[in-house]
């Protein structure tokens, strides 16, 4: 059964932050299945929804961001290997607010989450989805950045993200992840020659 992997903080501290917003993704994509909370799995060290009728498991790591990959290595020990099954969803430094890179495979791109997945995979070659948080004002202030929530005006913009990215799974699980990638990559290259 397909699996996305969602990155983020635990606690309400970080529930409305940027760096949290992959866990909105899946939010919704459970709520659209009628499974209106992730559940708590100690085992696994992550919040955990099966969704039967779109054949998906959604995985919120309660990790810290840098040991995502524990909740990863702990569910392939109880269900064997995913790999070529599973989507990392993260936020990204590097995008605007909102807008959408699919990708087969790559780098981190210094996101600790995605390395702590790396590390745990042992390898780079897994898709991942990443959601536009914006820019931080440089280096120095990349950590407080992504702690802090969206302003009122990128607000609209973020959660248009986030339905964008919803859909872009859906189309990942029914038609195939190119068929995914050259949907929703268009459209943000679109919508950013026309901004």
């Amino acid at each position: 059964m397909p699996l996305v992997l969602g990155l983020g903080n635990p606690g309400e501290r970080y529930a409305r932050t940027r760096h949290n917003v992959a866990w909105w993704v899946l939010d919704l994509l459970a709520e659209r299945a009628g499974a209106v909370e992730l559940e708590r799995d100690a085992l696994h060290r992550a919040r955990l929804a099966s969704i039967a009728g779109k054949s998906l498991i959604l995985l919120q790591p309660l990790t810290f961001m840098n040991l995502s990959g524990e909740a990863l290595t702990r569910w392939q020990s109880q269900h064997g290997s995913v790999e070529g099954q599973w989507l990392a969803v993260s936020d990204d430094v590097y995008l605007p607010v909102g807008a959408l890179r699919l990708r087969a495979s790559g780098s981190s791109g210094g996101h600790r989450g995605l390395e702590s997945l790396e590390a745990a995979c042992g390898t780079r070659e897994f898709p991942r989805l990443r959601i536009g948080v914006g820019e931080a004002a440089g280096a120095a202030a990349l950590r407080s950045h992504v702690l802090e929530t969206f302003s009122p005006e990128e607000m609209p913009v973020i959660q248009e993200g986030v339905r964008q990215a919803a859909d872009a799974i859906e189309v990942w699980l029914t038609s195939g992840w190119v068929s995914a990638m050259n949907q929703f990559n268009r459209r943000v290259r679109k919508e950013d020659r026309e901004t």
